[in-house]
């Protein structure tokens, strides 16, 4: 039985209709650039989030740069992350010229360990930014906490969480800001690159949208240096009519989670996602931990069910981040989760079949 990682074919066939009437009324407007459609989906995600403002960007790599650009950091400046996350949340780091800090993630939840934070604060940070993994937020009461006693940003990135609720708030609503992708394989994916930045802050939403027009405020004036991170109108249209459909999709990934969970329920070889009990997470993935992972993983190829690796390397040991001075050994909870995780197929179109059959394949493997 063949089984995909992710079917996005299956997604549009329902919403066909409805999506190529919203692109094809963007495409007749001829507003493509930060049109209409932006400003539509900007409410409409602001609403989701329960923030005061969203600002639509062209990436949720560009979010995060937005953000940390509107925040005035930069060189001589540092920003404590975790080395297991997607290479964009330490990159954009660099990018503004600041100095990513890495500390150890939870072992269960693959989260930052907010335990850690505090002895990594130094004089010249800025900001933390809790990486809101595989559609889990992050302990956001202690990592408040702690950029509460030394007066740090706290920038969510919840480029894999939109919709995920921490004690009923919504990812993105609580730190500084947070930063949303939209690039297809999330629950919420575009027909190409997109992103968005949330605050509760109406003032530095502002900011954020001059500096993703080059920092313009009346046309070629320009109060800061920014960039060229517009949203397009035709990724806005397409996205506004999916967005009625994320609580149902996330519902749906909710339940397939369940029933492997269920399925390896005693099975001691697969430990399954851990979401605290205050969490709801959105599955953007569903993560195991197994030994052998890399010989699993190629046995469910040989089956046709597709897994993927996500994280194989953590940041501290990637050669571009070789002058910050870290060695392997040095976050060994990321390096850990780098050698055992596996994401297995989650998403909202998988048959009950399906699963059953990806979850007697891993058992068959690994009994």
């Amino acid at each position: 039985m063949r089984v995909p990682l992710l079917d996005l074919k299956a997604q549009f066939a329902a919403i066909r209709d409805e999506v190529t009437a919203a692109v094809q009324a963007a495409i007749e407007s001829q507003q493509l650039c930060n049109g209409p459609p932006v400003r539509e989906l900007e409410r409409l995600v602001a609403e989701c989030c329960g923030c005061r403002a969203a600002v639509g960007v062209s990436s949720g790599t560009d979010a995060l740069l937005c953000t940390l650009m509107a925040l005035g950091i930069a060189a001589g400046d540092e920003v404590i992350t975790t080395p297991y996350t997607f290479f964009a949340t330490a990159g954009s780091i660099w990018r503004v010229g600041a100095r990513p800090v890495f500390v150890d993630i939870e072992p269960d939840t693959f989260n930052i360990d907010p335990s850690l934070i505090e002895a990594a604060v130094t004089q010249r940070t800025r900001a933390v930014i809790p990486v809101h993994l595989y559609g889990q937020m992050a302990d956001m009461d202690a990592v408040m906490a702690v950029a509460g006693r030394h007066d740090l940003h706290v920038i969510e990135d919840a480029a894999q969480s939109l919709g995920a609720r921490y004690k009923a708030r919504k990812a993105g609503s609580i730190g500084t800001a947070g930063c949303l992708s939209f690039y297809p394989t999330k629950n919420l994916g575009g027909f190409g690159d997109g992103g968005m930045i949330v605050t509760q802050d109406a003032a530095l939403g502002e900011k954020m949208a001059s500096l993703r027009n080059h920092g313009q405020g009346e046309t070629y004036v320009h109060k800061w240096v920014g960039g060229n991170f517009r949203l397009d109108s035709i990724q806005a249209a397409a996205l506004c009519v999916k967005l009625r459909y994320l609580e149902e999709w996330s519902a749906r990934r909710r339940a397939n989670a369940e029933l492997y969970n269920r399925l390896f329920a005693g099975f001691e070889p697969v430990a399954c996602p851990v979401v605290r009990d205050c969490n709801v997470s959105i599955f953007n993935q569903y993560v195991i931990r197994v030994k052998r992972r890399d010989q699993l993983k190629e046995f469910l190829a040989a089956e046709q069910i597709a897994t993927a690796i996500y994280y194989p390397l953590g940041l501290h040991q990637q050669e571009c981040f070789a002058s910050l001075g870290y060695r392997k050994g040095d976050f060994p909870q990321s390096e850990r989760a780098a050698a055992e995780s596996l994401a297995l197929p989650v998403y909202p179109e998988l048959a009950e079949e399906q699963i059953r059959h990806v979850a007697r394949k891993v058992r068959e493997f690994l009994a």
